[in-house]
């Protein structure tokens, strides 16, 4: 089997598969040893610079858990750093940046991404790959929605008022930063693809915040942006939100192949939102790991059910695995997944 012939790419290409194939978000760390260990005593934005250590943590869940992909070990954040904004990512915060963008003069502080400002990204990505074999490796960037929000709030937010403020405000400086970040991220997902990796996600970890017609005329433009801006590479393109029921429809619109779900909502009836033409990737809910094995198998069991029809099925959770889960579950998760759909 070459890389290419993956269950996966194939799932994302909504081709038949020997079984549904399996990753989760978020398992480049967080719940296991082994990445506590490797990360020990380096701070996190630290860490995604060190090729040699990225690729240790990339790895480690396939090892582990025999997900059939595996995603790079980095951060949203990552672009912004490399052109100089003043962030960092707190314990138990997230990201936290010194100067929020709030006005046009602040913009001045986004310039576009060269490729050689994430150089060693492209270094992880290359190593990562030679060590993965027919194990497809996926890059990912943040969604502009999702970035600007950090950068107006400066920082996570419940209820993003500044964010919402700008956007309903100032129109034409909110049009101004999320395409200056379209174009950041996009050349973020560029030299990841150059480098070797098999698909992309975007992540909008936020969008879940907006009304549908608030993000069909503030955010859609800068997401297709991105999405247009790599679709000449070929390469299967994920979008994800996180309570992004009212807009799963204009998720695929943006121009993605495979649209992430939530755990909130059936993926049949996802599938009907979305509507054809797209595969779709989810949505077991993160919490129900903590459950006995019988009540994962059983709720995995619904999850598959649900998608049964879709010419396209990746599973995965609803969002990414919460820190205190038992990395057994998750590797009990996947053998179950492959037994339920293999043949």
């Amino acid at each position: 089997m070459t890389v290419t012939d993956s269950p996966f790419l194939k799932a994302c290409r909504r081709e038949p598969v020997p079984h549904t194939p399996v990753w989760f978000m978020r398992q480049a760390g967080r719940s296991l040893p082994e990445y506590r260990k490797a990360r020990e005593g380096i701070a996190m934005l630290d860490s995604c610079t060190r090729p040699e250590l990225v690729t240790e943590i990339t790895l480690q869940p396939v090892r582990r858990h025999g997900v059939d992909a595996a995603i790079l070990f980095s951060d949203i954040v990552v672009p912004l750093k490399a052109i100089g904004v003043d962030l960092d990512i707190k314990p138990g915060v997230g990201p936290v940046i010194a100067e929020p963008i709030r006005t046009r003069a602040d913009l001045a502080r986004l310039r576009p991404l060269d490729p050689a400002d994430v150089s060693y990204v492209a270094e992880a990505v290359r190593g990562t790959v030679a060590e993965l074999g027919d194990v497809p490796l996926i890059g990912f960037a943040g969604a502009p929605f999702t970035l600007a929000s950090y950068l107006v709030e400066g920082g996570p937010s419940r209820n993003h008022e500044h964010t919402k403020a700008m956007m309903y405000g100032a129109p034409e400086l909110w049009a101004e930063l999320v395409d200056r970040l379209a174009g950041i991220a996009a050349a973020f997902l560029s030299v990841q693809i150059e480098s070797g990796v098999s698909a992309v996600q975007l992540f909008d970890s936020w969008a879940g915040a907006l009304a549908p017609a608030d993000y069909r005329r503030a955010v859609l433009p800068a997401s297709a942006k991105v999405f247009s801006a790599v679709a000449h590479h070929g390469v299967p393109r994920i979008h994800f939100g996180v309570g992004t029921g009212e807009l799963l429809g204009l998720l695929g619109e943006a121009g993605a192949d495979v649209v992430g779900v939530d755990w909130r909502v059936p993926l049949d009836e996802a599938a009907r939102r979305v509507g054809p033409g797209k595969a779709l990737q989810g949505n077991l809910d993160p919490a129900v790991l903590f459950a006995p094995t019988a009540a994962v198998q059983e709720q995995a069991d619904e999850v598959l059910a649900a998608a049964r029809d879709l010419p396209g099925h990746v599973f995965n959770l609803g969002h990414g695995v919460l820190p205190d889960t038992d990395p057994d579950a998750l590797t009990r998760l996947v053998a179950h997944v492959h037994e339920r759909t293999a043949g």
